[in-house]
């Protein structure tokens, strides 16, 4: 099995239910096409604000780089954990956005327990393997998905999504040297358009500097962009 890592203002969005009609088109970036599938609108939610586009966005969080666009050598970091297969983002305004991440990786105890909570979702929860939460254990965080930028003229956007550790004794998923992923989805509204960054809030990285080096602090690995237009 293949566990490990290297050594290493809340807003609340309230909305009423969701109701998704029609089949849209793949939101496209360019790049490699790991991208074109990390983002997709599938028609439209019935929200208080009236009917928004639903958007989906898919990702995953790996103990290493051999996966995603590092390539299947790791790359230039192939120990480096990474969020995968794309970390830049684009987002269309004012749309319900359902993000679902594979959670891969270990982990330990979170060293600021704020972000073993739910923060900024659709009801302040996620689901973690079909089970809704508020929060999950400080004691056994693998990472975080946290969206936060300076403050400036554009609409405030701040979420944050704890994504649980995977135990050492979880079995190895089929046909992968990865085990069975813990798997996080929740919700969440885009304002207008605006530039934003994202990253993972549990230390992970680098000792040099308390863990935030490495991946922490290089883009493409525990952070990325978020763009909405």
């Amino acid at each position: 099995m293949k566990i490990g890592r290297i050594a290493g203002s809340v807003l609340t969005v309230a909305a009423g239910g969701l109701a998704v009609a029609g089949v849209g088109l793949a939101v496209q970036e360019h790049g490699s096409p790991a991208r074109s599938n990390t983002v997709a609108v599938h028609g439209t939610a019935s929200m208080a604000s009236g009917q928004v586009p639903h958007v989906y966005v898919h990702l995953s969080t790996y103990p290493d780089s051999e996966q995603g666009f590092h390539g299947p050598d790791g790359g230039r970091h192939p120990d480096w954990v990474t969020y995968g297969p794309n970390t830049d983002l684009r987002l269309p305004a004012h749309a319900l956005v359902t993000v679902t991440i594979r959670q891969f990786d270990g982990g330990e105890k979170i060293t600021n327990p704020f972000f073993a909570r739910v923060h900024g979702t659709i009801g302040g929860t996620e689901t973690v393997n079909g089970h809704t939460v508020h929060s999950v254990d400080p004691e056994h965080i693998g990472h975080t998905f946290t969206i936060h930028a300076a403050p400036t003229s554009q609409d405030p956007l701040f979420v944050s999504a704890p994504l649980p550790a995977v135990p050492d004794s979880a079995p190895t998923a089929p046909g992968s040297d990865y085990p069975r992923p813990n798997v996080v989805t929740f919700s969440f509204m885009t304002g207008g358009p605006g530039k934003y960054v994202w990253n993972c809030e549990f230390p992970c990285g680098d000792l040099t500097y308390a863990k935030f080096g490495g991946p922490m602090s290089t883009r493409k690995y525990m952070s990325g962009t978020l763009t909405v237009v």
